[in-house]
């Protein structure tokens, strides 16, 4: 009799113990999302960042220069700023509107996208639509780079341009010398016809 207690027992131990790692450590894991830090959306901010303290914002805008003489704003319907990293601004409909040189606006929209406040760099996520009147650019990612003097485009990227248009992995484009570079992620390679 007691030899069967003791079954029963360690029987109930063993699904006690079974049950717990199932419901503490395993479970968990199958909701959590994983984003590098470097891609957290403002969606998945709060879940993401729950442990950690941040301010959020409704209709936020920043203005500035870039290239010394060059006026930009950024938008954004709603964006938060963490405490351990007050330079980045997470946003939600972000919309970042350059003012250049020889008069045209260029216009870059999208859903979700990150802002630096110390180095002004954007970088865009989804439904991304980039446009300067005459060249419309759509794609899912788009990193507008303060440091560099045109922005990357890439992941499903389809351009329009007064010339024609082109489908492509990633492309490189400049609106003030509206130049581009066109580049595959694979080694496929792409026809193109070029007119002037």
């Amino acid at each position: 009799m007691k030899k069967k207690q003791k079954t029963i027992q360690l029987t109930l131990i063993t699904i006690g113990l079974l049950l717990f790692a199932l419901t503490y450590l395993y479970y968990p894991s199958l909701k959590e999302v994983k984003t590098p830090k470097n891609q957290t959306t403002t969606d998945n901010l709060e879940e993401s960042h729950s442990g950690e303290q941040f301010t959020s914002f409704e209709e936020l805008e920043y203005e500035g220069l870039y290239d010394f003489d060059k006026r930009f704003k950024v938008k954004s319907g709603k964006a938060y700023i963490l405490n351990n990293e007050p330079d980045i601004v997470y946003m939600n409909n972000m919309h970042v509107i350059l003012f250049l040189s020889d008069s045209r606006i260029v216009e870059i929209t999208s859903l979700k996208g990150r802002y630096n406040k110390a180095n002004y760099n954007c970088f865009f996520e989804q439904n991304v639509v980039a446009t300067d009147g005459g060249t419309t650019i759509n794609a899912e990612n788009l990193d507008l780079l303060a440091t560099k003097n045109y922005m990357e485009v890439y992941n499903n990227v389809k351009l329009k341009h007064e010339t024609g248009s082109l489908v492509a992995d990633k492309i490189d484009y400049d609106f003030e010398t509206k130049l581009f570079k066109v580049s595959m992620f694979d080694s496929k390679s792409i026809k193109m016809k070029i007119i002037r």
